[in-house]
């Protein structure tokens, strides 16, 4: 095998004269890194050139039934053909029909006949140069896909990272982002954001009394429950921490959010898990704190916790399996509001 190359050059001729085709076919004739294959009609080049997937495209420029400048055009109108390097040949040095066949796509332009080493040093150039765009654009196309896939995992990952790995809801950082989110949205926009924040009655006495894994299920149940609840997409539940969950609402007044409260209060109130050892009913129930405000300058996302906060805390203290709400008053107030009256 000649040193030149350890490359395998693939050539097509295509040229009506055989004469021709037999003369070039000698001139590589021995060149063991030389494949070659000759098309005398032109009508069949593209589907040879398909077939062969040559490296190097040698092409007569006259030629009967198709014009060799057509068919150079066609070669660059096909995807497969696009981009090998393709060789004029011609009878005549014509700076006319050379400046043509270069602006229709040719990679290069001889004079029939060439000499022997000339089409040989051509032949293995362009073959070396078109192999390594290949593997340039192959390895573009590996790092895109690397690339396509890095992100998909990421997003993955990012969803991972937000969830709660034992209710499979959104967690404490989920619940801190949205808020931040919705709060920066509802200033910029005049709009009020709700928020309620919901405690399992008496959960340490479930735990403590049917242990860990009955109390991690109740957790679960609750959370999937919560969830179902809700109807809308922008509305988010998140576990808040141990016992406790937050439920994001944004676009929503007070009234609404207390409907909405009462109706996860019902749901999980429907569910009858047993819990002999409530203070309050004997089974699992929550309460919660409800509370709105629109943003304003000056203010921040803690503002509107602390109000749910202190509306929960009333919830609990007035006999638990109820709700609270909270005015939207700078002093925070609590509403002595009973979930029968918002029901």
């Amino acid at each position: 095998m000649s040193t030149e190359s350890a490359v395998l050059a693939r050539v097509l001729l295509i040229d009506d004269q055989a004469i021709v085709g037999e003369a070039l076919r000698r001139m590589v004739e021995g060149e063991q890194d030389i494949a070659w294959h000759y098309c005398a009609d032109p009508t069949k080049a593209m589907s040879a050139a398909i077939e062969f997937q040559p490296t190097v495209i040698l092409q007569d420029l006259v030629m009967p039934e198709v014009d060799g400048l057509v068919l150079l055009r066609f070669f660059r109108a096909n995807p497969v053909t696009k981009t090998t390097p393709i060789i004029v040949l011609s009878s005549k040095e014509d700076p006319k029909t050379k400046s043509e066949a270069f602006k229709l796509g040719a990679t290069d332009y001889l004079v029939k006949f060439p000499d022997q080493i000339e089409v040989i040093a051509r032949i293995r150039a362009h073959t070396r140069t078109y192999l390594a765009q290949q593997q340039r654009d192959e390895a573009y196309r590996a790092l895109r896909d690397m690339q396509v896939e890095l992100e998909k995992k990421n997003a993955e990952l990012q969803r991972l990272s937000s969830l709660d790995g034992l209710t499979g809801i959104g967690n404490r950082r989920r619940f801190d982002e949205y808020l931040e989110q919705e709060w920066l949205r509802s200033a910029r926009d005049g709009n009020i954001l709700s928020l309620i924040l919901i405690d399992i009655d008496h959960f340490k006495a479930y735990n403590d009394n049917y242990g860990h894994q009955g109390g991690d299920e109740c957790l679960r149940k609750v959370a999937r429950t919560l969830d179902a609840t809700l109807k809308r997409a922008g509305d988010v539940v998140a576990r808040y921490g141990g016992e406790e969950f937050a439920v994001v609402l944004p676009d929503t007044d007070l009234n609404g959010a207390a409907l909405i409260a009462e109706r996860l209060r019902a749901s999980v109130d429907a569910l009858g898990l047993t819990h002999a050892h409530s203070k309050t009913t004997d089974h699992v129930t929550i309460s919660l704190g409800v509370a709105g405000i629109v943003p304003r300058d000056g203010g921040n996302p803690a503002d509107l916790v602390k109000m749910a906060d202190e509306a929960l805390y009333e919830a609990k203290e007035s006999g638990r399996n109820r709700l609270r709400v909270a005015a939207a008053s700078d002093s925070g107030q609590v509403e002595q509001l009973p979930a029968s009256q918002v029901a």
